[in-house]
């Protein structure tokens, strides 16, 4: 059993583009494979995120936050900002053993990056 989150988005290029230049994501699968577009499927180290194209107001909350862990949180953080998303602030050590920061994607979507420390 496996569960894959779903964002839905008005920009499918641009939300694929942040989350490859953030955290490398890479494309395995386009639906439909020839034509425009409509899902996307990325793969994030071992797990898979979809990407769905539909009109949506981003200016509503989020009811879901991504936690994604990554290898170094310092050094990734930079990247969102240059790849169209918002830092929240800065990384900060949690007691429970993580480096987290809290990001937003290029249409508002809470994400974590999270860091084993």
């Amino acid at each position: 059993m496996a569960v894959q989150p779903i964002i839905v988005t008005p920009d499918l290029d641009r939300a694929q583009a942040f989350y490859s230049q953030v955290l490398g994501a890479a494309e395995v699968l386009r639906y439909p494979a020839e034509g425009p577009v409509f899902f996307k499927t990325l793969k994030i180290g071992d797990g898979e995120l979809g990407l769905v194209v539909q009109e949506t107001d981003v200016s509503l909350p989020a009811r879901i936050v991504l936690s994604i862990d990554v290898e170094d949180v310092d050094a990734v953080l930079p990247l969102v900002e240059a790849a169209g998303g918002r830092v929240r602030g800065p990384a900060n050590d949690m007691p429970w053993g993580q480096r987290v920061a809290h990001v937003f994607d290029p249409d508002g979507n809470p994400v974590n990056l999270t860091q084993k420390i």
